[in-house]
């Protein structure tokens, strides 16, 4: 069975995205760049909601840049019940209907990881049924404060998290990687 790596960008006071900011928080370095690309390049299928299927997918799949180029050779499956085929990204794959259950087949079928990146509903949701196998935080070293949007965790439901990793990226940046208590596998569908 496949683990699912829910991967979160976010700032010290727990921040997806900002007013007036650029990629990566306007805090690029080369330690990150390489992050970046190694865990792009790694075998896996790239798990993502509509919001965030519909930003990658306009970005990545006219782009020639070699990031780009990766981003639409993975395969990709997004969760939505309101998409509707066919979907303009390449490789990508639309699952309708319940999460638990469409997230289970997927873990049980793949022989890769499954990875989100962003997808905060998405994330949320897998939080709250167990599915999440390791969430990792990128933290950045900025506040937004009134300039943030989208809080990460706003409305995730309580979860205890047990401690799996650090490190230390551009002497400023934090990756930190927790494993949900409790997760239970999910029941092999019929």
């Amino acid at each position: 069975m496949a683990d699912l790596t829910a991967d979160l960008f976010v700032t010290l006071d727990g921040f997806a995205a900002g007013v007036d900011t650029g990629a990566f928080f306007d805090c690029p370095g080369a330690d990150l760049d390489a992050w970046v690309r190694r865990e792009s390049e790694a075998p896996q299928i790239l798990v993502m909601g509509r919001v965030t299927y519909e930003a990658l997918a306009e970005i990545s799949s006219s782009a020639v840049d070699e990031a780009s180029a990766r981003m639409n050779d993975l395969p990709k499956a997004v969760f939505s019940n309101t998409l509707r085929e066919p979907l303009s990204w390449k490789n990508t794959r639309l699952i309708h209907g319940d999460l638990a259950e469409g997230i289970g087949a997927l873990k049980w079928e793949s022989e890769v990881p499954l990875r989100s990146i962003g997808s905060l509903m998405l994330v949320r949701g897998l939080l709250e049924l167990g599915l999440v196998d390791r969430l990792r935080l990128m933290v950045f070293p900025l506040t937004l404060g009134g300039d943030g949007r989208e809080p990460a965790f706003a409305g995730h439901p309580r979860t205890g998290l047990e401690l799996a990793g650090t490190r230390v990226l551009d002497s400023r940046l934090v990756l930190l990687e927790y494993r949900p208590e409790g997760v239970s596998p999910p029941v092999r569908p019929a």
